[in-house]
């Protein structure tokens, strides 16, 4: 009686461990989770908005932090994107919070992904927090 309980609670046990293992893993800024197109839209709408304070080439300046390099990668290290997308949605641009749209807020984000040498792939960030909240800022590929 006690063998047919562990057969039948050792493959539950074994789904379950799976499951959580894929969980996770999840998906990473290692997996090409922006397009070069949303890149593209990302550098109009930063060079119009944020590089007044964040500079030109995404370096920072004397109030504001930078958001390439090391200064970024481990201020934003194993957070998600959904954590960065709410930062900006909510504060930024600092002199008109919330001046941006959802949109133009992920089009940075891919923007400063890519300065940061993550690599573009074949599918738009959406403007979804939810979404954005399965995709961890790794600054190391794993």
């Amino acid at each position: 009686m006690n063998v047919g309980r562990v057969l039948v609670v050792g493959p539950a046990a074994l789904a379950l461990i799976s499951i959580v293992s894929a969980q996770s893993a999840g998906t990473s800024v290692w997996d090409g989770v922006f397009t070069d197109e949303q890149v593209k839209r990302g550098a109009t709408a930063y060079q119009s908005e944020c590089s007044n304070c964040h500079g030109p080439s995404l370096e920072g300046g004397d109030m504001t932090p930078p958001l390439v390099g090391g200064g970024f990668t481990s201020n934003w290290n194993d957070l998600t994107l959904g954590d960065l997308f709410e930062r900006i949605r909510l504060t930024m641009p600092l002199d008109s919070p919330g001046k941006l749209s959802r949109q133009e807020n992920v089009d940075v984000i891919a923007f400063m992904l890519k300065t940061n040498a993550w690599p573009s792939g074949k599918t738009e960030l959406a403007p979804d927090a939810g979404a954005l909240k399965q995709i961890k800022i790794e600054a190391a590929r794993r």
